[in-house]
């Protein structure tokens, strides 16, 4: 029988003005799978405009905290990990004062309690005008111009239910077109490379550096019959990216973002695309900046829940 592997959760609230920071911090602690982040105006947004369903979740009150949570193997490297993040937030506080609501908090996890977890709340959801996100336990009959992918997250980022997937599933829907190559990287689940793949792109590749996430990827892909036009690997950003792309979606934070700009420059074929979410609103500018000093020009901002997805174009 195959052993069930166990992560430490770590999760602390603060202040919206510092969920960048802390989850750049989780980040560079080696964080499994990303940063799973809880916003009380995510939560607000899907019950007043979506079909999604909350099992009757109160409002939240709050909504000026944030939770930002992280995961974590249970090995010989987690004290230093731990501790990583501990000299972390002191950092924070020195650079912008106090913003911990609380101490650290921790939580053992294995895969079934995840599992678990995510069936008590996530249901099958329509998402822009044609994508409909179904998870694996659930039945769906689509419409004839709905696009259903069917999903099972595991311990990997991505089931369409965030702000800012959501708003690279919309945008995705408006920008691929048939026969361009996409890079989708930070994958995740695999959602926006499939995504990509039902709208008409002629080839994707998919690249995360946790190995756990590119196994549910493969898994999710081969489970959709898409494995014939996306590849999924394990890679850092787009350091062994070979091949020039027409678009690159990336769904991470905006200092990883930032760091990727000039990557994603070469790698783009002239008039291509760069879609970038997962930027908190109070980091936009800095994202702008650093596009336009890299060669791109901004096109449009989405603006939802206290995120941003931001399309650039290569001009240069």
């Amino acid at each position: 029988m195959k052993q069930m592997d166990t992560w430490q959760q770590v999760s602390i609230s603060v202040t919206r003005e510092a969920v960048e920071a802390t989850a750049n911090l989780f980040c560079e602690a080696g964080a499994r799978n990303g940063v799973e982040i809880d916003d009380p105006l995510l939560l607000k947004e899907l019950k007043e405009h979506t079909t999604w369903e909350l099992c009757d979740l109160p409002m939240p009150e709050e909504t000026e905290i944030v939770t930002v949570s992280a995961y974590y193997p249970e090995d010989e490297e987690l004290s230093g990990r731990l501790s990583t993040i501990k000299e972390g937030l002191s950092e924070i506080e020195k650079r912008i004062g106090s913003f911990q609501v609380g101490q650290l908090r921790f939580r053992k996890v294995s895969e079934k309690d995840w599992a678990n977890e995510w069936k008590q709340y996530f249901h099958t959801t329509k998402i822009g005008s044609q994508i409909v996100i179904k998870p694996d336990w659930e039945s769906y009959t689509p419409t004839a111009e709905e696009k259903v992918i069917e999903l099972d997250p595991g311990m990997a980022f991505g089931t369409g239910t965030h702000a800012t997937t959501r708003m690279c599933i919309e945008r995705l829907e408006e920008l691929v077109t048939p026969n361009i190559d996409v890079y989708d990287v930070g994958t995740g689940s695999g959602i926006l490379a499939m995504t990509a793949a039902l709208m008409g792109a002629r080839s994707i590749h998919a690249i995360d550096i946790d190995g756990k996430a590119v196994e549910v990827a493969k898994e999710n892909i081969a489970k959709n019959h898409l494995s014939n036009r996306i590849t999924v690997k394990k890679g850092n950003l787009l350091d062994d990216a070979d091949e020039k792309a027409d678009l690159i979606v990336a769904n991470i934070i905006a200092d990883i973002i930032i760091t990727l700009l000039p990557d994603a420059f070469k790698k783009l074929r002239q008039g291509g695309l760069f879609l970038a979410s997962g930027v908190i609103k109070e980091r936009l500018c800095d994202v702008e900046k650093a596009a336009r000093q890299h060669g791109f020009t901004v096109l449009d901002v989405k603006n939802r829940a206290g995120w941003t997805a931001i399309t650039m174009r290569k001009d240069a």
